[in-house]
């Protein structure tokens, strides 16, 4: 057995991060576009930039910097906004993580080996 915890955070009922998310915007910066990266986490550019435009209207902050076509193609990466909200939302996660094993670990220590 091993628990398994959904993580999100939202803002007016409305999901602003989540660890999918949180993916995305990883995929962003490791791949330098929003293509590549819907296809490294497996799904349709438009959903993957509909998320990215929710969580800036959510926050209120751009998200990414980008840049379109041209001789050598477009491309985007994370802004510092992006980059602090990602690396507090690993922290907290990491953190509830860690919790959620120890809760796991006293409640069913009996049938954990």
């Amino acid at each position: 057995m091993k628990p398994r915890v959904n993580l999100w955070i939202e803002i007016d009922d409305q999901v602003v991060l989540s660890r999918w998310r949180v993916g995305l915007l990883n995929a962003i910066a490791e791949t330098g576009s929003i293509s590549a990266a819907a296809d490294l986490i497996g799904v349709p550019y438009r959903r993957a930039w509909e998320k990215i435009h929710e969580m800036e209207q959510r926050l209120g902050v751009a998200l990414l910097d980008t840049q379109t076509g041209g001789p050598k193609g477009g491309g985007a990466r994370l802004t510092p906004a992006a980059q602090d909200f990602v690396a507090r939302f690993l922290l907290f996660s990491e953190g509830i993580d860690r919790h959620v094993q120890q809760q796991f670990q006293e409640a069913f220590s009996d049938h954990v080996e």
